[in-house]
């Protein structure tokens, strides 16, 4: 049944045209005025492409997740992910007159984000980054594959090699998206609401860390049970650990990139205090690595040396995994261009 709309305006902010549609009940306002702000600073600095802006408050995305079933250029996930997304932009590459900007209400409040005006501010404005910081490594991001992608059975488990290929395509197709909407992100004056948002993310990691000596207890009955191999439960042990942490370097490098070292130490004494000693020892090594990569990606490369750095990215996390007996082809290849709308 289709949710009644309560809230439907037209403004106007710095000669965009910003329509807004919600059918949530309380707090749309301050969104509004998030969005209102980070549009101002972009067009301050001369950053600003678009003529209009929709944006849309729901109480979820599942409508949303509906409409893309099937399209080009979704994130890591598919359909499936974007209803835990908290803010997603639909946009055109081919037209950048404008774009679609979705606010998830539900995953907002979960993660302690509604009512936070730093941490909206800094999510709207990494959003919208997203179409303005397009380069030549983020169209290569576009296009790379692995070569050996797995193909997850309809109704099954993950397999640890689909949960490997899974991360590695998140490190290396979409982590430049992420590291240059990012830089963005700072370049637009939202710099501190930024590192709030991330002060969130590495706070949530080290309170999820705390669930571990569960799964450990978890895995070790199974083997004792005879349900599980002791190699597999140590697979499985470390590709979680991996799986936790590695993309906090899409986070952290960006601060080192822009110059921002003492606010990247910060965020990063959390997890070499509080995440880190928790994990598998080569966890942080692994991170280090992935993110001194990211830190040093250039915005000009080209798909040949956009697969170079990928496989250099992807290193670390197959000699770690190989070393507990998960032997992956993780090379990466160009496939034909996506299409031009993503999200």
């Amino acid at each position: 049944m289709p949710r009644a709309i309560k809230h439907f305006d037209l403004h106007q902010v710095e000669g965009t045209d910003l329509r807004v549609v919600s059918d949530v009940d309380n707090g749309v306002l301050a969104v509004i005025e998030a969005e209102d702000e980070v549009v101002r600073r972009y067009a301050a600095r001369g950053l600003w492409r678009h003529d209009w802006v929709d944006l849309f408050v729901l109480q979820d995305l599942q409508v949303l997740a509906e409409q893309l079933s099937g399209a080009g250029g979704l994130p890591p996930g598919g359909t499936q992910a974007l209803d835990r997304r908290p803010v997603v932009n639909a946009f055109d590459l081919a037209d950048l007159s404008g774009c679609h900007v979705f606010v998830n209400h539900r995953v907002m409040v979960e993660e302690g984000y509604w009512g936070d005006p730093a941490a909206v501010r800094a999510l709207l404005a990494h959003e919208h980054a997203h179409p303005l910081s397009e380069n030549p490594t983020v169209a290569a991001s576009r296009a790379l594959r692995l070569r050996d992608p797995h193909v997850p059975v309809a109704g099954g488990l993950p397999s640890l090699k689909g949960l490997a290929t899974a991360l590695a395509e998140k490190l290396c197709c979409y982590g430049p998206r992420e590291v240059f909407a990012n830089d963005l992100t700072v370049a637009a004056g939202c710099a501190d609401d930024l590192f709030h948002l991330d002060q969130l993310v590495v706070a949530a990691a080290a309170r999820g860390v705390l669930g571990r000596a569960a799964l450990v207890d978890h895995l070790e009955a199974d083997v004792e049970g005879g349900k599980l191999p002791r190699q597999d439960a140590g697979q499985a042990l470390l590709l979680g650990d991996l799986r936790s942490c590695l993309d906090l370097a899409m986070e952290t490098a960006p601060f080192y990139r822009a110059g921002r070292p003492g606010q990247a130490a910060e965020l990063e004494a959390v997890l070499f205090e509080q995440v880190f000693p928790r994990l598998e020892s080569a966890v942080e090594g692994t991170y280090r690595l992935v993110r001194d990569l990211y830190v040093e990606l250039s915005s000009d490369l080209t798909d040949a040396a956009l697969v170079s750095w990928a496989e250099r990215v992807i290193d670390p996390l197959s000699r770690v995994l190989s070393e507990r007996g998960l032997e992956l082809d993780l090379s990466f290849h160009h496939s034909e261009k996506e299409e031009d709308t993503h999200a």
